[in-house]
């Protein structure tokens, strides 16, 4: 029965369930294909912990989406990992040893419940998993990345960077779309960036960086970038966008995650007609709504657009005064205090609305939550995956 049988799909979609801890598991896959190909483990970096928790969770949802008979997701998601997989020097080899080592692996921990039929769903859903990323990999024609040379590094509050670079060959992407970028400072670890201006011929790409309690890249990009540094950053994903023949437009940006929601301003300031568009940049503080000069620049040639700043405290730290001043000329809203998710709410449910929403996953999550709340249709509702 292969990809038909439910029932041994169930089992081993229980089996790497990470909530159902298949810690060992994991780990031994990762064990079994390291020994086996030595050449596999130089793909990825020392500390091992974050990619067992992300290959666990994808598991699990590629078996789920295999039991409920769902394919066009599950090809499309393992289409882009192919193409995306290329940036790390993934070869075809690899795959082969992959494949053996997952299905070993899955026959070692279920040995007392292995059946034909149990081997034969493992061996149906590990060859479609790899074949498809096998598949896609080999038939993208585009670069796997591109390199690009830092030009400026601006630290525009204590815990934020605005950083541009030139590329050396024009990197194309859709507003709103978001890339991996790897740094000097952190080899062989990704981490998910967004450009905050769209893309550009020339070749130039910006990025704003928050550094996160405890991430190390993040870190680094604000504490140590220098201009001279070199880049590498991978092809687009994403498919967050703005439909301009659509409703009128409520988009929510926490801190950094103004980047895309900027871009997708930007690329709207091209075209003559728009749908009406009100932005909300939530920060901590007021010294922490960064941006808020560039948006009152567009804001003020771009009738469509309104900029409400939200900070949930009322007045800045002492150390604010080591950084630029944020404060744009008068013209923008009235600044309101408090949590955004609350302050976007005051205004309705905006039910009626295109919506938005990016920044860090438990903002995302509480403003979504609480549109929802207020009868806001969740189909109406755009963010960025919260784990990548």
């Amino acid at each position: 029965m292969g990809l038909d049988d439910r029932d041994a799909l169930q089992v081993l979609r229980d089996a790497v369930d990470p909530e159902n801890g298949s810690d060992t598991l994991i780990r031994d896959f990762y064990t079994h294909w390291f020994a086996t190909d030595l050449s596999a483990r130089d793909l990825f970096p020392p500390d091992m912990d974050v990619q067992r928790k992300v290959f666990a969770s994808a598991l699990a949802w590629l078996f789920g989406e295999l039991i409920a008979q769902r394919a066009e997701e599950p090809v499309a998601f393992l289409a882009q990992l192919g193409r995306d997989h290329r940036k790390y020097g993934v070869l075809q080899s690899h795959y082969d040893t992959m494949q053996d080592a997952l299905y070993t692996t899955l026959r070692t921990h279920l040995a007392a419940a292995w059946t034909d039929r149990l081997a034969e769903a493992a061996r149906d859903a590990v060859a479609l998993a790899i074949g498809v990323m096998r598949g896609a990999a080999d038939a993208e024609q585009s670069p796997a990345y591109c390199d690009g040379t830092v030009v400026e590094h601006h630290r525009v509050t204590r815990d934020v960077s605005v950083i541009r670079l030139q590329l050396d060959q024009p990197l194309f992407y859709h507003p709103g779309q978001y890339v991996t970028v790897q740094v000097p400072q952190w080899p062989r670890r990704w981490r998910y960036l967004s450009p905050a201006i769209p893309a550009d011929r020339s070749g130039a790409i910006e990025f704003h960086v928050r550094s996160v309690t405890g991430g190390m890249v993040s870190t680094a990009i604000v504490g140590e970038t220098r201009p001279g540094d070199r880049w590498r950053i991978s092809s687009p994903h994403g498919a967050m966008q703005v439909d301009r023949a659509g409703e009128d437009v409520l988009m929510v940006a926490g801190s950094t995650g103004l980047a895309p929601l900027r871009t997708l301003i930007m690329d709207m300031t091209l075209h003559g007609v728009n749908p009406r568009v009100h932005l909300f940049f939530g920060g901590r503080y007021p010294c922490d709504l960064y941006d808020l000069k560039t948006l009152w620049q567009i804001a003020s040639t771009n009738p469509w657009l309104s900029v409400t700043p939200v900070s949930e405290y009322s007045s800045d730290p002492p150390w604010a005064r080591d950084y630029p001043d944020v404060q744009p000329p008068r013209g923008l809203h009235v600044r309101q205090t408090g949590k955004l998710p609350e302050v976007v709410t005051r205004y309705g449910n905006w039910g009626d609305r295109q919506i938005l929403i990016c920044g860090g996953p438990d903002m995302v999550d509480a403003t979504k939550a609480a549109l929802i709340a207020k009868g806001a249709p969740p189909e109406r509702i755009q963010h960025d995956p919260l784990t990548h």
